[in-house]
């Protein structure tokens, strides 16, 4: 289900959050109030908005913040700011085609979040921590198609924009699809599933 913490004590990384801010384009007024309203990030002169790169943020707050935003701005907007994160998380040095950047969205998640002060994603031992889902991969036999079924507690249309952005990066016209035939988060499944065409 969306907006719903699978644990307490994650927290987000303010880079990672910075995205949100980023991808409000002519409403960043609105993505300060709401993300300030729920302890994120302060308000600066002239109603700007500042928050810590290297901070952390509490999982919870940026989840109220999102259905806030989804709430008061709709699906559009949510997809816009997906499609901002790739431009502000940290991602492995490995991506180098559609097939890595897209199995690369689970490490990258776990990179950008931290459970109990720990990073969930160990670059040395690569040992990733559970407790906040995944970004799925599995590619399609003998077809230009990757299935992502995406099981955590971000908004739909947040996963569309960002595996889009992972997608396009390297294979200029790529489509992603919600596989409607499948559970959705928007009617209260855990998961939703993606298809990425080529």
């Amino acid at each position: 289900m969306q907006f719903v913490p699978f644990e307490r004590a994650i927290e987000v990384n303010g880079q990672t959050v910075y995205a949100v801010f980023d991808g409000f384009a002519a409403f960043k007024s609105i993505a300060a109030d709401i993300l300030t309203n729920e302890g994120i990030g302060e308000l600066t002169a002239n109603r700007g908005f500042k928050v810590d790169a290297q901070g952390w943020y509490p999982q919870d707050a940026w989840l109220r913040a999102f259905e806030r935003i989804a709430k008061k701005l709709g699906d559009p907007v949510l997809f816009s700011i997906g499609k901002k994160i790739p431009e502000n998380a940290i991602f492995p040095p490995w991506v180098t085609d559609i097939d890595s950047a897209i199995r690369s969205i689970d490490v990258a998640y776990h990179l950008n979040h931290r459970r109990n002060g720990k990073v969930m994603f160990d670059t040395e031992s690569k040992e990733m921590t559970e407790g906040i889902g995944h970004y799925g991969y599995a590619r399609t036999a003998d077809k230009n198609e990757i299935v992502s079924v995406c099981e955590n507690p971000y908004p739909c249309h947040f996963d569309r924009g960002i595996l889009t952005t992972m997608a396009l990066r390297f294979q200029p016209g790529a489509q992603v699809r919600h596989d409607d035939s499948k559970p959705c988060r928007n009617k209260g499944a855990d998961s939703c599933t993606y298809v990425v065409q080529w």
